[in-house]
């Protein structure tokens, strides 16, 4: 069963989507937040793992970021890696006062970009008992250095420099200036590359379309993701379990394998074979073997009775 809620973060009203078991009623259960990916919203493929997962016993909540979706905040289409990882925080705390949830068992889940923030709200909120992630990326990472990690230091630099000139304009009164995420044709995203053209199809086509997806950020947004880093306190963690699911065609996959080394607790990296980076947002074939993995995971590592150790020898 889906149920509209909604909860504050910061000030800001966030709005989510609560999935509860069938016999739900059958007392307090092991709760997931699923994150979104970047630009994405909780109707993609957060709200497709949530669903799936609250199929296997677990009340899950799927949420918009602030500034996105049918969440609040001013301006539209900012992304603050700060204040997406107090969402996170903001969602568990959520999930604690609900009668279904279990608050001693709850875990987190990033797909994307929100694989990234995961990592960083699980390594400060000792709350979250575990976390799963899903084609993670650190969104820093990706702007600072590309999808595949050679992108030429000078992108980042000129786009810090339009940052700066869109808050100034911003600040003379002129609006609040935006940049394009994806190609305007199918042609513009073939000539970007196999991970634009991926991006471009899931989010740009009927595959996977929403009408409150982002399909442009703020350029104030680049300075407050420039500095972020997802993977720097990966060790505060500590022996909480985290698996990392990636595709093995996957072009971001060496920031999930970056974060992995950074971890130091029970850890497990698991590849989807013929699987790339998008393809694990809705693709069956990868998607079904991806909700088994995590449905394994999540049972053990939110066990009632069962120390982190435990669960990842499980």
């Amino acid at each position: 069963m889906r149920t509209n809620v909604s909860f504050d973060s910061a000030g800001i009203e966030i709005a989510g989507h609560l999935y509860t078991p069938d016999g739900s009623d059958a007392g307090p259960r092991p709760a997931i937040v699923v994150g979104h990916t970047g630009s994405g919203v909780k109707e993609q493929a957060a709200g497709l793992y949530a669903l799936r997962l609250s199929g296997q016993g677990f009340v899950t909540l799927a949420f918009d970021a602030a500034y996105q979706g049918e969440s609040g905040g001013i301006p539209r289409g900012l992304e603050d890696p700060a204040h997406r990882v107090e969402d996170l925080k903001a969602a568990v705390s959520f999930l604690t006062t609900r009668h279904e949830v279990d608050p001693g068992r709850i875990g987190a889940l990033g797909i994307c970009a929100s694989g990234g923030y995961c990592l960083t709200a699980t390594a400060t909120d000792h709350r979250i008992k575990a976390v799963g992630t899903v084609s993670a990326v650190d969104i820093a990472r990706q702007f600072r250095e590309g999808a595949d990690g050679t992108q030429d230091p000078a992108v980042i630099q000129g786009m810090l420099d339009a940052a700066a000139a869109a808050r100034t304009a911003e600040a003379r009164g002129e609006g609040v200036r935006t940049f394009k995420l994806f190609p305007d044709t199918e042609q513009e995203a073939r000539q970007g590359g196999p991970h634009v053209y991926e991006g471009w199809e899931y989010y740009c086509t009927p595959r996977a379309y929403h009408p409150r997806s982002a399909k442009a950020l703020t350029w104030s947004s680049i300075d407050h993701i420039a500095f972020f880093d997802a993977f720097r306190f990966v060790s505060l963690i500590g022996q909480r379990p985290l698996l990392m699911i990636v595709g093995r065609e996957a072009v971001t996959s060496w920031m999930s394998v970056q974060a992995f080394q950074n971890a130091t607790g029970p850890k497990e990296l698991h590849w989807i074979d013929g699987a790339s980076h998008n393809d694990l947002y809705d693709k069956e074939q990868y998607v079904g073997p991806a909700v088994t993995k995590l449905t394994g995971f999540f049972t053990k590592s939110l066990a009632s009775d069962t120390t982190p150790a435990e669960a990842a020898s499980g």
